[in-house]
């Protein structure tokens, strides 16, 4: 079976992005996070060079600030989850923007993207953390960014979680 979707890459195909530099090995990669919704809170910007210095003197609460370890392919999503935070999402299937993250550093890429404009991903740095794997070894995300102004008309339903 073919599948012609662009932005998608399932099973196989999907695995063979995963190598890694050290020979095959699953890598585990770190990213900083920081919560949207911290920034409107203390009149911060997501355009301020020292954005992620602002968050580590705050003394914010860890859900608000930290980091994670992603290993091999994980999502971002999936790794948060799995230290016991609960980051918004509705349909882990790149269908909403509920997950919508912010690249501020680092790069990160997506298996699929079926909601995002080119111009979202690639100038504004937006990414789906249901979608997305750390492409270099250290990444700061702001998360929780469906509160966009410009993703609103993306946003379905918020899970109470």
């Amino acid at each position: 079976m073919s599948y012609d979707l662009p932005n998608v890459r399932l099973g196989e195909q999907a695995e063979g992005d995963a190598e890694s530099d050290d020979g095959g090995g699953e890598p585990v990669r770190t990213v900083e996070y920081l919560n949207f919704e911290v920034l409107d809170e203390r009149g911060w910007s997501i355009d301020d060079d020292d954005l992620f210095e602002k968050a580590a003197d705050a003394d914010l609460d860890e859900a608000d600030h930290g980091t994670i370890e992603v290993q091999g392919r994980r999502y971002v999503l999936d790794a948060a989850e799995d230290e016991g935070f609960a980051w918004p999402f509705e349909c882990r299937a790149a269908s909403c923007a509920n997950c919508a993250g912010i690249v501020y550093d680092g790069d990160l890429s997506m298996d699929m993207d079926l909601i995002l404009t080119e111009e979202e991903v690639e100038e504004r740095n937006i990414v789906l953390t249901c979608q997305a794997v750390p492409a270099s070894d250290e990444v700061k995300l702001v998360y929780n960014a469906m509160h966009l102004e410009y993703l609103q008309d993306r946003v379905i339903g918020v899970r109470e979680v």
